[in-house]
């Protein structure tokens, strides 16, 4: 059983959270956080999928850009559970979240082998390939809501 919730920020599971987003995203690309990119996350939304154990198997963050507007980002999937559906539920967990906050659109900056996963989803590519990170991404979105376009 996989458990969907919010994390506080400076916390053990945040802690962990940072961890798990180093091994599955940075560290591939000889990357480090600096203090400052983890400092500026304390006003987002983290949402954490940890199993029945008690294990984080994925993570990803919420960044409001405007009262219509966030954008997901950080989103990572322990290796051994990537394919198994823990990033969808988060993506659609965090969809849920969002439109109970009232926000109308989730935007993200996905990299190039995870458009795929993004457009079973129901987001679309917006405009053309950019570097960032040093990797091909593009960005997408979604309009969140009942009744809304592209819903």
């Amino acid at each position: 059983m996989l458990n969907i919730f919010p994390i506080e920020f400076a916390t053990p599971e945040y802690d962990e959270a940072v961890a798990l987003r180093y091994a599955v995203l940075r560290k591939p690309l000889g990357l480090e956080f600096t203090p400052e990119q983890l400092g500026a996350e304390w006003s987002d939304i983290h949402l954490a999928a940890c199993e029945a154990s008690g294990k984080m198997v994925g993570i990803l963050l919420l960044t409001p850009l405007n009262d219509q507007e966030i954008k997901m980002r950080q989103v990572a999937v322990a290796p051994e559970q990537q394919g198994k559906g823990v990033g969808a539920a988060m993506v659609l967990e965090s969809e849920t979240l969002a439109k109970s906050l009232n926000f109308k659109k989730m935007t993200l900056h996905a990299r190039e082998t995870a458009v795929p996963f993004y457009l079973r989803l129901g987001y679309q590519s917006v405009g053309a390939r950019f570097e960032e990170v040093g990797i091909p991404h593009f960005k997408m979105e979604k309009v969140l809501g009942v009744g809304a376009v592209g819903a």
